[in-house]
Order: C-alpha cells, then sequence, then structure tokens
C-alpha cells in the first residue's frame, strides 16, 4: 500500500505548553512531551504533504520537521490559533512557484479575507502568499486525489469542519458530533479528538467526553489532542487511558497504513 502517515505537528490549546508566566508542575516539566505548540497536523501521502490548520506556531512547526514541500492546507474553522500562520505559505510559493491550494468553508474564508486581507486584494503586493481558494460544504471533495469527507462539528455554537481520509479522522476544537456526523465517523480505524482538559469546557470535549466519543466510535487506536496545562503532566495521565488511546506529542509520526 502506498505511504500514508500522519504527523502531530502541534497538539496544545491556544495558549500553548508552557502558557506564558504560568509556574504549574506542566508548564514547568523537563520531559519533552508536555511542551506542545498549537495544534496542528500534517498528512503525508506517497511523499505529498496536507497540513490541516497553519496556527501561529506554523513556520516553527515546517522548521522542526524540515518539510521541503506543502501540496495544500485545510481548515477547520476560523480562530486565530488555526490560521494565523498562513502568511507563511510564501516560502513555499517561492519554491514550488505556484499558489497554495487552501479548502475552506464560507465562515473560514470570511476570517481569512478578515485576518489577511493583502492576500486577497486586488494589488498583487510582490511576496505576499499566493493562495487558490477551494470552497468546501457538507459533501466530500478531493485533495492529490484523495477523498476529504467533511465532517460537521460544534465547537460550543461555532461550526468547524472535522476531515476523514481513508480510514483516519481528525477532530479538533468541539464539544458536540449531531448523530448524522456520528455516522461519517463509523468505522474509523485511527481517530484523533481532542481533549482539553479533566473539567467540563464550555466548548471543547473534556477527558471522559473525548473517551466516550472514542467508545462509540470505536477506533483501533485514538489519539488525544489539543491539551491545556490543565490536563496534567503526559506520564501521568497516560496511565489512567484504555490501551487503545493515547496523548499525542508534538512531532508524533504515525504510519496510517499498519492497521
Amino acid at each position: 500500500m502506498n505511504e500514508f502517515k500522519a504527523t502531530f505537528l502541534g497538539t496544545g490549546t491556544s495558549q500553548g505548553i508552557p502558557v506564558i508566566a504560568c509556574n504549574c508542575e506542566v508548564c514547568l516539566s523537563d520531559n519533552p512531551k508536555d511542551k506542545r505548540l498549537r495544534t496542528s497536523l500534517m498528512l503525508t501521502i506517497d511523499g505529498r504533504n496536507i497540513v490541516i490548520d497553519t496556527g501561529p506556531d506554523f513556520r516553527q512547526q515546517m522548521l522542526r520537521e524540515q518539510v521541503q514541500t506543502l501540496d495544500a492546507v485545510l481548515f477547520t474553522h476560523e480562530h486565530k490559533d488555526h490560521i494565523s500562520g498562513m502568511d507563511d505559505i510564501r516560502a513555499f510559493n517561492f519554491r514550488a512557484k505556484i499558489p497554495m491550494e487552501i479548502y475552506a468553508s464560507d465562515l473560514v474564508e470570511i476570517g481569512l479575507k478578515r485576518e489577511f486581507h493583502y492576500v486577497f486584494g486586488d494589488f498583487n503586493y510582490p511576496g505576499i502568499p499566493q493562495v487558490n481558494l477551494n470552497r468546501i460544504g457538507d459533501e466530500p471533495f478531493t485533495v492529490l486525489g484523495e477523498k476529504i469527507i467533511p465532517i460537521n462539528v460544534l465547537h460550543y455554537k461555532l461550526p468547524v469542519k472535522a476531515f476523514r481520509v481513508r480510514d483516519f479522522s481528525y477532530v479538533t476544537d468541539a464539544n458536540f458530533i449531531a448523530d448524522e456526523e456520528m455516522e461519517k465517523l463509523k468505522g474509523t480505524k485511527y481517530l484523533v479528538v481532542n481533549a482539553l482538559r479533566k473539567t467540563e469546557h464550555i466548548s471543547h470535549f473534556n477527558l471522559e467526553q473525548a473517551l466516550e466519543l472514542i467508545e462509540t466510535i470505536g477506533p483501533e487506536k485514538a489519539y488525544l489532542t489539543h491539551l491545556s496545562h490543565l490536563m496534567g503532566k503526559e506520564e501521568d495521565v497516560s496511565k489512567e487511558l484504555p490501551k487503545n488511546v493515547v496523548i499525542a506529542h508534538d512531532g508524533l509520526a504515525i504510519n496510517l497504513n499498519e492497521v
């Protein structure tokens, strides 16, 4: 089977870990797995790369993973910690000499045009990012020949897109999934889901809710992402999890052909 890999570029919430000016045991931890950049993921399919969300740490993530080429960007929603690094795709424009293919819902398009008005304006200033905006809705679409199934989830009241590619599903920034959308996740072998902390939150699954979702979907392997420092230290929380559930960490790469 062809190459199909996922790399966790970042696994932290909007503040990242360590949090500025915080002296809790998680933020002071010397365990590299407790250091978390803002949440993002890269899929590699036969040597071609798709990134899901370009947060404020996008540049740092690309340098750390030594990414030389990027073929497409999918956006889940328009919050700053998921879009604000888009300006740095211009490095890939310069190398490839072509616009970047980006995929966004109508709401994300509005957010991108507000945040990066100079990218979408009439005056094509030299050196700005070059993008080809592909609007996505509720229907499956194709990227690099791969079928992408968008899944509608809610981040409190904000619509967010989760994505399924083959038997891999990625759900970030959500705390509600309607029954008809849950059906799109059934049969997933690898499930990535946000789990912010142990106590309940207005717009994210907490640990208990994330584990309930995982049990409902029944993947062979599940990964928790978008963690805050309030979740606790990685080595402690890991001991509480079912055998098929792993706390993802920055830089973790998984071969999606293994199961």
